[in-house]
C-alpha cells in the first residue's frame, strides 16, 4: 500500500496537561510530518527529515495548516440530531418534551439509517474521527449507527439505550429484553472492523432495579466492554434519583449496588458529584465526561474540571448532540473553556485540544489507538485551518505563537476550519 506523508504544522501530546505542566506535554512542531501507511501512522517527527528519508511516500503539504489526531466525542445522542438546538428546557423537560418523542421513530430502519448517516457526516465535517453514541430501544437503531460508521470505516462506540420506567410505553422495554436485545447486539457488533459495544443504561430515573441488574450481569459477562450512562447531571434529577432509590447513599450507588460501577464505566455529566462519588470513581478508575455546551444550554451546572482533574479521574469531552448545541468539538473546547473560566481556571489550547483528542480517548480505555498523534495510531488526523474566517485571520495575523494562533479558531471556529479529515489512512471527501 502507498505510503503517506502529510507536511504541516504537527500537535501531539507525550503527557497530560491537566495534571502538569501544559510545556511538558506537548509535542508541537512548525514543519511537522505524519507518516502513513496501512490506516496507521507510522511514523511522526520533521517533515523535512521524514520526506528525505521516504522519498517513494506521496506527499501532501499543508503548509501553515495544523495537523492533530482526529477529534473523539466521547458522549452523544446520535438520534437527537434532529432536535438539536430546541428551545427552552431543562433536563426532564427536555426529554418528553423533544428526546422521548423523536426517538420513538426510530423503530423504522429506513429513518435510522438516514440520521446515522446524517450525524456521522456531519461528524466528519467538523473534524470529528470518533463517536460515542447512544442509541434508542430500538436494536434497529443499533444496527443502522455501527453499519453507517462501517461503511466510512470510522472507530466508533455505542448501545441500545435500555429504559423499563419513567418513559413512553413506545420507548420502555423490559429488564429481560434489555438484557437480551443487549446481549445480541454486543455480540454482533462489538470487537467488529473498528466498532465498539456499550452496554447502555440511560440514567437511573429510567431503569428499574431489575433492569439495572440485568445489564450489571450482562456487563460482569463482559467485562471488557464499556458502560456508558449519565450521572449527576442536575440538582433536580438528583432529587428525583434520591425519592426513586430512597436506600442508596448517592447517586453513584444506584449503578454500584447493580454492578454498574467499573474500570470500563462511562460516565456522562457528574457536574454535582460528592466527595465519595469522586473517590470511588477514582478507585474503580472509571471516567467522567464533560459535556459543556449542554451543561450550559439546558442550565445544568458548571463541570469541576481542574478539581476532578486534580483527583486524578479520567475524564473526556462530548458535544452531548442533541442537549450539546453544537456538533464542532471546537466550540465544545470553547465552550469548556468559558465554563472553567467561571470556575476561576483559563484553560490553555494545550489542555483543550489534549480532552479533544488524548483525553476523550482515554476515558474511552483507546488511549494509543485514536486521538494520537503518534507512530502505531490509527490514521484519524483532522487538518485546521487557522485562518478559515476573516474575523480568525486578522485575529491569527497578529499570533505570537502557536498558541496565540490555535486559540482563535478554538473560540471561533467550526467546520470551515477543518481543512481536512483523514480516517483510518483514507482522505475524507469533502
Amino acid at each position: 500500500m502507498t505510503k503517506h506523508l502529510l507536511l504541516g504544522q504537527t500537535l501531539g501530546f507525550s503527557g497530560n496537561p491537566l495534571t502538569g505542566n501544559w510545556q511538558d506535554a506537548d509535542q508541537f512542531d512548525s514543519a511537522g510530518g505524519v507518516l502513513i501507511e496501512h490506516g496507521r501512522i507510522i511514523a511522526t517527527g520533521n517533515g523535512p527529515t521524514l520526506r528525505k528519508a521516504h522519498p517513494d511516500a506521496v506527499v501532501t503539504d499543508y503548509g501553515d495548516d495544523l495537523i492533530s489526531a482526529g477529534f473523539v466525542d466521547a458522549h452523544m445522542h446520535y438520534p437527537q440530531t434532529g432536535i438539536i438546538a430546541s428551545w427552552g428546557k431543562q433536563l426532564i423537560d427536555w426529554l418528553n418534551t423533544y428526546t422521548f418523542p423523536e426517538e420513538s421513530r426510530f423503530g423504522n430502519r429506513a429513518y435510522a439509517d438516514q440520521v446515522a448517516g446524517e450525524t456521522l457526516d456531519l461528524a466528519i465535517a467538523h473534524g470529528t474521527t470518533t463517536l460515542t453514541s447512544f442509541c434508542t430501544i430500538h436494536p434497529e437503531s443499533v444496527d443502522a449507527f455501527f453499519e453507517a460508521a462501517a461503511a466510512r470505516n470510522m472507530a466508533v462506540i455505542a448501545g441500545k439505550t435500555c429504559m423499563d420506567r419513567n418513559a413512553p410505553d413506545s420507548l420502555r422495554d423490559t429488564a429481560q429484553s434489555a438484557y437480551d436485545d443487549s446481549k445480541m447486539l454486543l455480540e454482533k457488533w462489538h470487537g467488529q472492523g473498528r466498532a465498539h459495544y456499550a452496554i447502555t443504561p440511560r440514567f437511573s430515573p429510567t431503569s428499574t432495579p431489575a433492569q439495572l441488574s440485568a445489564l450489571g450481569a450482562l456487563w460482569a459477562e463482559h467485562p471488557t466492554c464499556l458502560m456508558q450512562t449519565h450521572l449527576s447531571e442536575q440538582l433536580p434529577e438528583i432529587a428525583w434519583v434520591r425519592e426513586l432509590f430512597p436506600q442508596a447513599c448517592d447517586y453513584l450507588d444506584t449503578y454500584e449496588a447493580y454492578g454498574l460501577l467499573g474500570e470500563n464505566g462511562l460516565y456522562g455529566h457528574a457536574i454535582h458529584l460528592e466527595a465519595r462519588e469522586i473517590d470511588r470513581l477514582r478507585e474503580v478508575g472509571a471516567a467522567v465526561v464533560h459535556c459543556p455546551t449542554s451543561n450550559t444550554f439546558i442550565g445544568s451546572g458548571l463541570f469541576d474540571l481542574m478539581g476532578l482533574a486534580k483527583a486524578s479521574l479520567s475524564i473526556g469531552l462530548a458535544t452531548d448532540t442533541g442537549g450539546g448545541s453544537s456538533f464542532s468539538m471546537l466550540r465544545t473546547m470553547a465552550a469548556a473553556y468559558e465554563i472553567g473560566q467561571l470556575r476561576g481556571t483559563a484553560l490553555h489550547p494545550a489542555q483543550l485540544m489534549w480532552l479533544a483528542t488524548e483525553g476523550s480517548a482515554g476515558a474511552l480505555k483507546m488511549a494509543g489507538e485514536i486521538g494520537h498523534l503518534g507512530a502505531g495510531a490509527a490514521a484519524d488526523l483532522t487538518i485546521l485551518n487557522l485562518q478559515s474566517t476573516p474575523a480568525i485571520r486578522q485575529r491569527a495575523d497578529r499570533a505570537a505563537d502557536i498558541w496565540d494562533a490555535l486559540f482563535p479558531t478554538i473560540m471561533m471556529g467550526d467546520d470551515r476550519a477543518v481543512r481536512d479529515v483523514w480516517i483510518a489512512g483514507v482522505r475524507q471527501a469533502r
